[in-house]
C-alpha cells in the first residue's frame, strides 16, 4: 500500500490556507498532516485537524504549503532547513531583501518551491510576455504592467505583477532591478525609454486580473489573466507539492512544476 504524502498547511484560516485545506482533503493520495495559524487564530470548532504549532506541523508533514507574509514565511523556512525538512511551497508576496535571502539559503539545504502565482494560465501568460518582449524593441515598444486586485490586498505591486515584469525584463536581456519604473505621482516628466511601469488598482472582491500592455506609437498589444476563482491558486499549489516531495535541496518555481523551463 501507497504511503500518504502528508502536507502541513500554513495560516490554515486564511483565504488561500482553507483552499489548500479543502483540496487537499478531497485529493487521494494526500493528507493534511497538520495546520498552523497566528498564536491568536481562533479554530473553528470541530475541525479537524485542530491548529498546533509551527514546530508540531514541521515534524509531521512531508511538505507544507504557505500563504503566509514575507516575515512568517521567511521563519518557517529558517526552521524548515534547520532540520532537514520538510519540503516547502510558498506563495507569501511582499518579501523583503532579507526574506528573499533567507528562502535562498534555505533553499541550500531543502527543496523550495516559490512563485508568485500558481496559476497554470499566469505562468503560460509569463512565457508569452518574455517572448514578446524579446522580439519587441524598447526603442519602439513600451511595456506597462496593469494589475486589479480586491480592496483586502495589503501589497503593490502584486507577486504576480512581479513574475510578470520579471518575464518582461528576461525577454529584454535585463535585471527587473535595473528597469523597473517607481509608480508616478505627480509631474514625472516624459516616459524613459526601455523601462518596465506598474499600475496597481484596489477594490471590491476582485480575485486577480492581470495585464501586460506593449505599446508603441502606431499599435498596441495587450497580454492579459483573470481568475475568477482562487481555488485555482490552491490547486496549483498542491500540484507544487506532490511535484517537490523527493527533488533534491533547490529553488524552484511553476516554470520547473510545469515542465516549461528549457
Amino acid at each position: 500500500m501507497t504511503a500518504l504524502l502528508k502536507i502541513g498547511v500554513g495560516v490554515a484560516l486564511g483565504r488561500m490556507g482553507r483552499a489548500v485545506t479543502t483540496l487537499t482533503r478531497a485529493r487521494a493520495g494526500v493528507v493534511v498532516a497538520g495546520r498552523f495559524d497566528r498564536p491568536d487564530a481562533a479554530d473553528e470548532a470541530g475541525d479537524t485537524p485542530a491548529l498546533t504549532t509551527l514546530g508540531q506541523v514541521l515534524a509531521v508533514s512531508d511538505v507544507i504549503v504557505d500563504f503566509s507574509t514575507g516575515a512568517a514565511t521567511a521563519v518557517l523556512a529558517g526552521a524548515a532547513a534547520a532540520r532537514g525538512g520538510p519540503a516547502l511551497v510558498i506563495g507569501a508576496t511582499g518579501l523583503g531583501a532579507g526574506d528573499e535571502r533567507t528562502i535562498a539559503e534555505a533553499a541550500g539545504a531543502i527543496p523550495i518551491v516559490k512563485s508568485g502565482n500558481y496559476s497554470v494560465g499566469v505562468n503560460v501568460l509569463a512565457g508569452l510576455v518574455e517572448q514578446a518582449a524579446r522580439r519587441l524593441p524598447p526603442e519602439v515598444w513600451d511595456i506597462e504592467v496593469l494589475e486589479v486586485h480586491h480592496r483586502r490586498k495589503v501589497d503593490a505591486p502584486s507577486g504576480t505583477a512581479l513574475l510578470l515584469a520579471r518575464a518582461a525584463a528576461r525577454g529584454r536581456g535585463r535585471d527587473l532591478g535595473e528597469i523597473a519604473l517607481a509608480p508616478r505621482e505627480g509631474i514625472t516628466g516624459p516616459r524613459p525609454e526601455g523601462v518596465v511601469g506598474f499600475a496597481s488598482l484596489r477594490g471590491g472582491g476582485v480575485v486577480g486580473d492581470h495585464s501586460v500592455i506593449f505599446a508603441a506609437e502606431e499599435e498596441t498589444l495587450t497580454l492579459s489573466h483573470s481568475a475568477r476563482d482562487r481555488a485555482l491558486f490552491a490547486r496549483g499549489a498542491l500540484e507544487a507539492a506532490l511535484w517537490v516531495t523527493g527533488k533534491p535541496p533547490g529553488l524552484y518555481d511553476m516554470v520547473d512544476v510545469l515542465g516549461f523551463r528549457d
